[in-house]
């Protein structure tokens, strides 16, 4: 149950460096947007790889290749999809979602809080988290694609701030 044979030992450990080793190098080849939290689709992306480096270490089934392979495949489908909703309106529209105004001047959106599934709570913690002591301090929470919320202070103008500009429901300038 706790060791079988130093063999089995000696295979996690060469399995463990090749892959790890292999998955650095192609990530660092591939560039930082392979491992971005842009988007869902990113985030699923990070964790087939640790699955798949996981299956390699610890998987006699899986070779060290196939494991390597796997890598190269996913960060292959990561930049078609990432080259492809950069080009296509589409492809943009079918993987990412796009940020969504959860508080706007001193009102929390109860409708959208409900639909994007985020209570109050979790709105004041990341108002406390940005150093507001309070609300009235904020001009807008808004719930980012990859499930961030970014804390928007006042202004003294009153303009829209630019950093809102493609955020759904913002009202314009």
């Amino acid at each position: 149950m706790f060791f079988d044979n130093w063999t089995d030992i000696l295979q996690v450990i060469l399995s463990a460096v090749v892959g790890y080793a292999a998955l650095v190098l192609f990530l660092r080849v591939s560039g930082k947007r392979t491992l971005s939290k842009m988007n869902a689709f990113d985030l699923v992306i990070t964790v087939a790889f640790g699955s798949c480096l996981a299956s390699t270490i610890l998987s006699k089934e899986v070779a060290i290749v196939e494991g390597i392979v796997s890598f190269v495949v996913l960060i292959g489908l990561q930049w078609v999809v990432a080259w492809s909703s950069v080009r296509s309106p589409l492809v943009r529209e079918l993987v990412k979602s796009e940020p969504t105004l959860l508080f706007y001047r001193g009102n929390f959106l109860d409708d959208t809080m409900r639909k994007e599934r985020v209570v109050k709570d979790e709105v004041r913690a990341a108002i406390r988290a940005s150093g507001a002591a309070s609300l009235d301090e904020i001009d807008s929470v808004v719930l980012e694609t990859d499930g961030t919320l970014s804390v928007i202070s006042s202004s003294k103008e009153d303009n829209m701030p630019t950093a809102m500009e493609g955020v759904s429901q913002y009202p314009s300038a």
